[in-house]
């Protein structure tokens, strides 16, 4: 949100600009989008420590601006979700200040705290930012409770006034028109009430045993569901904090969440084609008939996936290639903004511009530990988020289209060619790829809803058939560099209705090419 296009031009992305630039997802052929947290905040973390639910944080503009965004992008066809923090609270908001007030207040249960042990925290819990996951409160001589930084309080979602005034959250914005959620964290609403301490490897690494996935949190979430449902047509979109497949699909379903981000497919560090394939197989293999699997490789808590991914020389190809996959592949994609046109990671050189909370406090404890400045910075920069936060390339100017003056944040090093209005009119372009392949997924119901009839891996050639409504396609997609022989089951080819390089076939698949191919046929 902060990032995409500044419409009053003081530097940080707001709902005017998002607005001016609706048609432009439509001329890509998006139909929905996903908001990063807009509410009022003192963006200790990038606005996911939100002080009013109820408001929309001056920064991006105001409630009229907000409806009126929502109005446009529905008359375009665009449904529009918004990310929702549940778990905790900014420790600015009302009810923490109030809870914080007086153990004796009424509030005071809206949040976990516990006494000290022997003069320490109540256990040995990190927090998933680094460090302990209590902070003392001297007025009161207790601890409270939270996952992430110490600005963001747990929630007790066992209270049922906390509970039930997180419920009338959610209506307040379904009702203002909003298609859905994405829920961040949705597993950590529930800890141990035992309180017990999580297990510590021979490294002093934490498995978080009792901070995570606890009894009770699936009733939990279909709780949360029933409410969300009873509005029409909304979706919910589960950010579950785990890559092990098992876990994450305990999570989707009948009754719970819509879809849940697969982190397992998403948050691969390294590109390894024998991963993703294993990842698309263990998907396919675990999720049931009223489960699909999410596809994306970049958000805005990693590093985009074409600094991570790819490999000098080839990072456009491997992006196209990559497209593929995500956009024919079974499941929901999600596309990241700005890895339509291949906008690169940024890297800070000065650890006074980062703005990323995770990576400040990883440079804080390396100094701790005795790190020196330099090593520390390698640190931060390896925590960040900032990575993938940078302003988006709109065209070749001072500040990339995106504002008329500085941005809130720091630019990548800017490439030749890697913005909107270069790429737009380029045949060839990463962001022009994105738009036919985009255009196919809408035109055939084998591509977005299809069920595989074939997932299968030739060296490091990934293809599939799926098939839908009478209609059979194939993917094929080399990530090699060595030729493949076409496989046996494309002997039915009809026609060719996608090639990142050549356009016709001879038998073989060349190194980093992909093609979508109808086939004969109805489904066997």
């Amino acid at each position: 949100m902060p990032s995409f296009a500044d419409g009053n031009k003081d530097g940080i992305g707001d709902f005017k600009g998002l607005t001016e630039k609706l048609d432009y997802f439509t001329h890509l052929g998006i139909d929905g989008l996903w908001l990063t947290p807009f509410y009022t905040s003192p963006k200790v973390d990038n606005g996911y420590d939100i002080s009013d639910y109820y408001a929309i944080d001056p920064d991006y503009g105001t409630m009229a601006e907000f409806e009126f965004f929502i109005e446009q992008a529905h008359k375009r066809g665009i449904k529009v979700i918004a990310d929702l923090v549940l778990n905790h609270t900014s420790s600015e908001h009302k009810w923490f200040k109030e809870s914080i007030s007086d153990p004796h207040h009424p509030k005071r249960d809206w949040y976990i705290w516990r006494d000290p042990v022997e003069g320490n925290p109540p256990n040995n819990w990190e927090s998933f930012f680094g460090g302990s996951a209590w902070e003392f409160n001297e007025e009161s001589g207790q601890y409270y409770y939270h996952a992430f930084a110490k600005e963001q309080v747990d929630i007790n979602w066992a209270n049922k006034e906390a509970k039930h005034a997180m419920f009338e959250v959610m209506a307040f914005w379904l009702n203002k028109g909003i298609d859905g959620f994405r829920l961040d964290v949705i597993n950590f609403l529930k800890v141990n009430d035992t309180f017990k301490n999580n297990p510590v490897d021979e490294n002093n690494q934490q498995t978080h045993l009792y901070d995570k996935d606890q009894a009770g949190i699936l009733e939990l979430i279909e709780e949360i569901s029933s409410f969300v449902h009873q509005f029409p047509d909304k979706v919910i979109v589960g950010e579950v904090g785990s890559e092990e497949i098992d876990v994450l699909s305990t999570y989707s379903g009948k009754n719970k969440l819509d879809i849940v981000f697969n982190f397992n497919l998403g948050s691969i560090p390294t590109f390894h084609v024998d991963t993703i394939f294993k990842q698309l197989r263990k998907m396919e293999d675990v999720h049931h008939e009223d489960q699909l699997p999410t596809l994306f490789f970049s958000s805005h808590d990693m590093p985009r996936h074409i600094s991570r991914f790819g490999d000098e020389g080839i990072e456009e190809e491997r992006a196209k290639l990559l497209a593929t996959l995500m956009l024919t592949a079974k499941g929901v994609p999600f596309l990241y903004y700005g890895d339509e046109i291949g906008m690169r990671d940024l890297v800070h050189h000065d650890i006074s511009l980062m703005k990323d909370i995770q990576g400040v406090t990883a440079y804080d404890l390396a100094i701790a530990a005795g790190k020196s400045k330099e090593e520390a910075l390698v640190m931060a920069n390896e925590k960040s988020r900032d990575k993938s936060r940078s302003p988006m390339q709109w065209d070749n100017s001072e500040y990339s289209g995106f504002s008329t003056v500085k941005p809130w944040i720091a630019f990548p090093e800017i490439r030749e060619g890697i913005n909107v209005k270069e790429q737009l009119n380029q045949f060839d372009s990463v962001l022009s790829y994105y738009k036919k392949l985009l255009e196919l997924r809408r035109m055939h119901p084998a591509l977005h809803h299809g069920e595989y009839e074939l997932l299968e891996k030739n060296g490091d050639m990934i293809y599939f058939i799926k098939s839908a409504k009478g209609e059979r396609m194939m993917v094929l997609i080399n990530f090699g560099e060595i030729e493949v022989p076409f496989p046996s089951e494309a002997h039915s080819v009809t026609d060719i209705l996608l090639a990142n390089k050549r356009k016709n076939v001879d038998g073989t698949i060349q190194p980093g090419e992909a093609f979508i191919l109808y086939l004969e046929g109805d489904k066997a």
